[in-house]
């Protein structure tokens, strides 16, 4: 045997089995970075058409997490499947680097600033803090397989993306959009400072819950508006009343609202009368066990406009007002109205020219002044207010409440509303909020409820605050006039001299003019502002400060990609200044992704112990099983993720890795342009083959282009398993092995497979980036310097005969394989070549599989295999489950041939050769065996 061993094609390939991707992948990644392959991509495909996905930056302050390895890879996957499609796409990386995590984090080491550190010097070690923690993410995405700019990125706090950000601001600023108000916002008493809209998540709270009697002042007034149900009564002890869960709030109080819409009901409740909504006046003594009560009179909203009730504890009074926001899902129906803590009660509170009082300070204290409470903090306050009221009987019931709250993102406490001056970006003032909205319709997002969740968030959006109250942010360079607030009539002239201060010093420059050097004589009339920018402006300005200076760059983008969480935040902020600098939007289309959870569907978190951290993936699987998992999931929803998911992941790798494996062994001794045999003249198998990695090439581009990049998976691992696997390549192993080296069979099916491992080299390349690259190392002939300079392979021939048939003759296969696999089951056979197998066919399956003739054993992979027609099958041929077909499989009784391992009658008939069957004789000595189908 060892002789003949030697007449066989064996396969050959130094491409091993076991990748060892954790071990291998670093040396791969060093070699990618030496021979500057990121750099050599952009010069080949300098002057194509651009393709331009703008990175969303990552905050710089921590390791990465899951979340940012399904973000960056998947960004990656887009940027690498488009330079496949012939496009010019760069992929400038950001990082975020203003704003108060890294104040925190700094004020650990240093101290605050101002207090213990120069501010100025504190600046720069949030800089320098900055910059390490960005240092540590590039790594850690470099290590993801990640190409881009890594060594000229964008940074938010680089010195030019300051300076050009104060630009924007005069461009926004031209255009009418920026105005100075007294508002109420979100305020975080941790933070000190006001929150963006992004910066507020919403979590269960246990509150206080109070209904609070308002005194009416003129009773008899307010009968002549009601209707009487038994005769009209004299009311005594009338009062309206109101719920409320913040109780610290009421010595803000300027009014009472109701709807004008509404019917009020007038309530009997022992000796006093209560004023609340009919609807809501059962469920409210029900439910509160008040007890008996008895309605004697209604009175519509709109009557009670600007009656005037007495404050519960303090001696004033204020008016009922009316207004749409009063609703009747809870409380009473009569809402307790502090303008200063409120955004609805300021604007309500507007149209009847009410005092905007806000006695809370920057610490949560209420000020000084502030009668009964003055130092106290609001957290505090809430049970002196209830004894306060309970001791004026004006407390109609106490009780706790779980309820719904804003918190702050960062420290995860509550918020209150505070009004406080504030620089504003206007919805109304310039047609801000309808402009964004028209914008966005042309807008593509996916998935498409994208559109319509941005568009009712802006649609609701109250004016944008973009003060903050902090040290690390970018300034807002605005001299205000000390009497009338208006900003110094040259400010767009200020802040271009600023600009070029900052593009030299950063923006510490600003901090260290003086008024007098930027404004001069008018200094003593003007106050210098000490804001800082709302970080979501900061890095929502990227479009102005990014897109539009980089010469490899383009506005608008053809892409935005980052997590859901970004309609609030990144997307929303990037539409509404593009679009208050130029009416346009900074982007395209818009892909968003979900977020990571384990298999219970729960978010990760290190409480729960179910955090996985991508370093470890990494170190356990290698980055190529990250990325393998990212791409198969569909990522438009929650992403799940486990060891046993990721070690499915590695399964589903480990066929890909075989399949290519297979492909390069038998490629070893073949050279294109000396073996390869023309497309006309391929056996009829592998015009199929060749046919159907053309269709899987088809459909892999169309999954690309539409970002299905778990279909692309799909479509590899099903050609590369059924089509492959299951068929071809099991097929084709006979006729590679025991041809003649330079058959036409043998250079057939060796040309079939070089067409298709090119091809499905660029299909893995921008999944699987660093086995990709490792496959196209050890293809042969002429070739690019890298798998990521190429395009798609265009040398692949579609199908022009009868796809179906080899359909049809699968199935044929499979069901031969079924009933060889029973019999043995039940020992009547060893293997398949020990099959001598019967096909009993209707005029259709004869008429396909006849011409196959002799090759047809081949296609089954038995000894022996012939047909009959259906009519003649035996009372023992057995249905398998294809139409038209019976089988009689039985074991044979020929000799095995040492050399192809094929059990023939005609082993032993030749007397040099008497090992081996006719058709191995002439493969070794003769002529050598024709094929022409398989």
């Amino acid at each position: 045997m060892s002789d003949y061993k030697k007449t066989l094609n064996l396969p050959e390939t130094s491409f091993p089995m076991k990748a060892n991707l954790p071990q291998k992948e670093p040396a791969r990644l060093e070699k990618w970075y030496r021979e500057e392959v990121y750099q050599k991509i952009r010069t080949t495909f300098k002057g194509k058409p651009k393709f331009i996905l703008h990175d969303g930056p990552p905050y710089a302050n921590g390791t990465i997490h899951i979340g940012h390895a399904v973000n960056k890879t998947l960004k990656d996957i887009v940027i690498k499947s488009k330079t496949l499609s012939g496009f010019d796409a760069p992929y400038v990386p950001g990082w975020d680097c203003h704003g108060l995590p890294i104040e925190i984090n700094v004020e650990k080491k240093i101290g605050k600033a101002g207090i213990k550190v120069e501010v100025g010097k504190f600046r720069q070690a949030c800089r320098d803090y900055a910059e390490k923690q960005i240092d540590i993410q590039r790594v850690a995405f470099k290590r993801l397989g990640v190409f881009g700019e890594w060594d000229n990125p964008y940074k938010t706090m680089n010195f030019s993306y300051e300076a050009n950000q104060l630009r924007a601001i005069t461009k926004i600023l031209d255009q009418g959009h920026i105005h100075k108000g007294y508002k109420p916002v979100h305020w975080c008493n941790d933070c000190r400072s006001s929150l963006a809209l992004a910066e507020v998540e919403y979590k269960d709270k246990n509150s206080d819950s109070i209904y609070v009697k308002f005194a009416v002042v003129d009773a008899e007034k307010f009968t002549q508006q009601c209707q009487w149900l038994n005769g009209e009564k004299a009311l005594k002890n009338l009062s309206a009343v109101i719920w409320t869960t913040t109780p610290w709030t009421l010595p803000a109080n300027e009014a009472v609202a109701v709807n004008a819409k509404y019917n009020y009901s007038v309530v009997q409740h022992g000796e006093e009368f209560l004023v609340v909504a009919q609807e809501l006046m059962a469920k409210l003594f029900e439910g509160l066990e008040l007890g008996t009560y008895q309605e004697v009179a209604s009175v519509s909203g709109k009557a009670l406009d600007k009656l005037l009730v007495q404050h519960p504890f303090y001696d004033k009074k204020v008016p009922i007002i009316l207004g749409d926001h009063v609703t009747l899902e809870s409380g009473t129906g009569l809402v307790h109205t502090a303008p200063g803590h409120g955004v609805e009660d300021y604007q309500v509170a507007q149209n009847y020219n009410l005092p905007l009082d806000h006695p809370v300070g920057v610490n949560g204290c209420f000020v000084e002044g502030t009668p009964l409470f003055e130092g106290l903090h609001i957290n505090k306050a809430n049970s002196v207010i209830v004894e306060l009221l309970t001791g004026n009987n004006k407390l109609l019931h106490h009780g706790r409440i779980d309820h719904s709250y804003p918190h702050c993102w960062r420290h995860k406490t509550p918020l209150i509303f505070r009004a406080t001056p504030q620089w504003f970006v206007s919805m109304e003032k310039a047609r801000l909020r309808d402009n964004a909205l028209k914008v966005n319709e042309k807008v593509n997002w996916q998935p498409e409820w994208g559109q319509s969740r941005i568009s009712g968030m802006i649609e609701t959006n109250p004016d944008w605050c973009i003060s903050r109250q902090r040290t690390w942010g970018s300034p807002l360079p605005f001299f205000m006039h000390k009497e009338t607030g208006d900003l110094h009539p040259k400010t767009n002239d200020i802040i271009e001299v600023v600009a070029k201060a900052v593009e030299k010093e950063g923006i510490q420059a600003w901090f260290d003019f003086s008024a007098e050097e930027l404004i001069g004589d008018d200094a003593s009339d003007y106050v210098k502002s000490k804001d800082t920018l709302d970080v979501w402006m900061d890095s929502g300005m990227s479009h102005e400060c990014v897109l539009r200076q980089r010469e490899d760059l383009a506005f608008p983008a053809d892409l935005y990609l980052e997590g859901s969480d970004q309609h609030r935040g990144w997307f929303q902020s990037s539409l509404l200044t593009s679009v208050a600098m130029s009416g346009q939007s900074p982007y395209k289309a818009v892909i968003t992704h979900g977020f990571a959870v384990d298999e219970q569907g729960r978010k990760m978190s290190k409480s729960l112990g179910n955090v996985i951290a991508p370093d470890q993936v990494i170190k356990n699987f290698g980055a190529d099983i990250l990325r393998l998992w990212i791409a198969s999931s569909d990522y438009h929803g929650e992403v799940t993720v486990s060891d046993d998911i990721l070690k499915r992941s590695a399964d589903v790798y480990r066929r890909l890795r075989n399949t290519a494996r297979y492909f390069l062994s038998s490629l070893h001794d073949f050279e294109f342009e000396k073996n390869a045999v023309a497309d006309e003249d391929l056996l009829a198998l592998d015009k199929w083959a060749v046919g159907k990695a053309f269709e899987a090439q088809e459909k892999i581009q169309q999954h690309f282009e539409k970002y299905e990049f778990h279909l692309v998976v799909q479509t590899i691992h099903h050609f590369c398993s059924v089509d492959m696997g299951a068929f071809y390549l099991d097929i084709i192993k006979d006729r590679q092995y025991t041809m003649a080296k330079d058959s036409l069979g043998r250079r057939s099916a060796q040309t079939t497979l070089h067409h298709i491992v090119h091809a499905f080299v660029r299909w893995v390349a921008p999944i699987l980036c660093f086995t990709a690259d490792e496959i196209f190392d050890h293809l042969g002939g002429e070739k690019a310097e890298s798998v990521f300079l190429t395009t798609w392979y265009d040398k692949l021939a579609p199908l022009t005969q009868n796809a179906t048939d080899w359909q049809k003759v699968m199935m044929v296969r499979e069901a031969v394989n079924k009933e060889i696999e029973r019999l043995r089951t039940e020992k009547v056979v060893g293997s398949a070549l020990e099959a001598d197998v019967t096909l009993f066919c209707d005029d259709a399956l004869l008429k396909l599989l006849e011409p196959l003739h002799e090759e047809l054993r081949f296609v089954l992979i038995t000894s022996e295999a012939r047909l009959a027609a259906l009519a003649h099958a035996s009372d023992q041929a057995v249905l398998c489950g294809v139409e038209g077909l019976k089988l009689s499989i039985a074991a044979t009784q020929a000799t095995k041939c040492e050399r192809c391992w094929h059990r023939r009658s005609d082993v032993g008939s030749d007397e040099t050769h008497p090992l081996l069957c006719s058709r191995c004789i002439s493969n070794v000595d003769g002529q050598g065996e024709a094929r022409h189908y398989v």
